[in-house]
């Protein structure tokens, strides 16, 4: 085969569906050309006999007409906490050609070589000075996504402590109380205060009430929907106040989105305090083409986990077993260009277009909220679904979100607004039908409602 080249070796021709992905997909600065662009729909697909006569469109027909559609609908992808803003996707692609399976621990080589622990590991240590451990302290992995990276902290406190209890509030989640029913731990529901934070004096009343039984908590860093922070420091008091020591709780840190924000902020998240694990999703604020995400714990904590096996040559204490061995050279690559610095630069960019919308927003009449230190803006539910869907917002009860992730842009947002402006007087003209009161879900001092409404 030879030397591989990556600018050479891989050059699409200009008509096949790789050149099509080669566009880089940022979001389109032409908004009239984007203006018509709807929800994408089902393409009702079935598997094509090779040999056999296709009186439908070709392979490469359907493939580019997909990959236009979600070159489109970039543009108005707002709701769900995804990344989808980089360049990379062509410069690594050469390495489909190959499998790569980091199966087992990523300290530990295998006897196969198609694997990409090295990459994975530099990840890792990133992320262990990330969050102040030291290199010989840590054990962690590449998962396949924030959800792995839950059960696997949260099993970590069950096996730690067996007879423990999970405390998780009610706006956590939902893969934490899937670890719960998985495992069959016993589990307290923590209430929320409006902004979604977690209740403390709710905690503590529950850890009082199981004073005899150690305590599992999940500290959420970036509630799903509004964007809310548990805070660290005052569980760990309020621990500490009802008599817990520390080998007497088990902390893990979900910071799915906001893991690799709050580093640029302020030192919430930090193995210099007593937390046994924290996991991000690599595909959210960082950006990755596949779901992946970062699991790091105490190394003195993982050999409850751990099994000898045999036939990978191989000590494994992951969840998933095979891993993509794709992933994490996409987040080495990622972290190497961007490093801290840039991703510094798109926390502040970020938290300044959140205001940005949210301000707008408020001064357009639109019930509104934004916690600190987050870049998810709740607002209230649009009236009309196919709105919705146009946008991809995510939605509950009455509320609808905006996520302000790296790819998007003041122009987005200004779009966004515009179209949501013309459509609510489209929607509540005649006054058969009036915005939903949120006051109950955000607060009244954000309802801009009929009956909360302040001039």
């Amino acid at each position: 085969m030879g030397s591989l080249s990556l600018k050479m070796d891989f050059e699409p021709s200009p008509m096949t569906p790789r050149s099509l992905a080669r566009r880089c997909l940022l979001p389109n600065a032409d908004s009239k050309k984007q203006s018509g662009a709807g929800p994408r729909k089902n393409l009702e697909l079935e598997v094509m006999e090779a040999g056999l006569k296709n009186d439908g469109p070709s392979l490469d027909t359907i493939l580019v007409n997909y990959l236009d559609t979600l070159t489109q609908r970039v543009n108005f992808h707002l709701g769900y906490p995804v990344n989808i803003c980089y360049d990379h996707y062509a410069i690594l692609a050469p390495l489909l050609q190959f499998h790569l399976n980091n199966c087992g621990d990523p300290f530990l080589q295998n006897t196969v070589d198609f694997h990409s622990k090295d990459f994975e590991v530099a990840v890792l240590n990133w992320f262990a000075q990330l969050w102040k451990i030291e290199n010989d302290q840590y054990w962690g992995y590449v998962t396949n996504g924030g959800t792995e990276g839950n059960l696997h902290g949260i099993l970590l406190g069950r096996e730690l402590l067996p007879q423990g209890i999970l405390y998780a509030s009610k706006d956590s989640h939902y893969s934490v109380f899937k670890a719960a029913r998985m495992y069959r731990m016993d589990s307290e529901t923590i209430n929320t205060s409006l902004n979604g934070e977690m209740d403390y004096s709710d905690l503590r009343a529950k850890l009082l009430q199981n004073k005899d039984k150690p305590a599992i908590i999940n500290v959420t860093i970036g509630t799903t929907f509004k964007g809310a922070i548990d805070d660290v420091d005052i569980i760990l008091e309020t621990l500490k106040e009802c008599g817990y020591s520390q080998d007497r709780f088990y902390i893990h840190c979900d910071a799915a989105l906001c893991g690799l924000m709050t580093p640029f902020i302020n030192n919430m998240i930090s193995f210099k305090k007593p937390i046994g694990s924290v996991t991000i999703s690599g595909h959210k604020f960082l950006g990755c083409p596949m779901p992946c995400g970062i699991q790091i714990t105490r190394k003195s904590y993982i050999n409850n986990l751990s099994t000898n096996v045999e036939y990978i040559a191989s000590v494994d204490a992951t969840i998933s077993g095979s891993r993509n061995g794709l992933t994490p050279i996409f987040l080495w690559y990622s972290l190497s260009t961007k490093g801290q610095i840039g991703l510094q630069k798109d926390v502040k960019r970020c938290l300044d277009n959140a205001k940005y919308l949210k301000d707008r927003l408020q001064q357009a009449g639109i019930s509104v909220m934004l916690n600190e230190l987050s870049i998810i803006v709740v607002l209230e539910r649009p009236l009309d679904h196919e709105f919705v869907r146009r946008w991809q917002l995510s939605c509950v009860k009455d509320m609808a979100h905006v996520i302000v992730m790296p790819g998007i842009t003041r122009e987005m947002l200004d779009n966004f607004i515009s179209e949501l402006v013309q459509q609510r007087k489209h929607w509540y003209q005649g006054g058969e039908a009036e915005a939903p009161c949120v006051a109950d879900d955000i607060g009244t001092q954000n309802c801009a409602c009929s009956y909360h409404k302040i001039d």
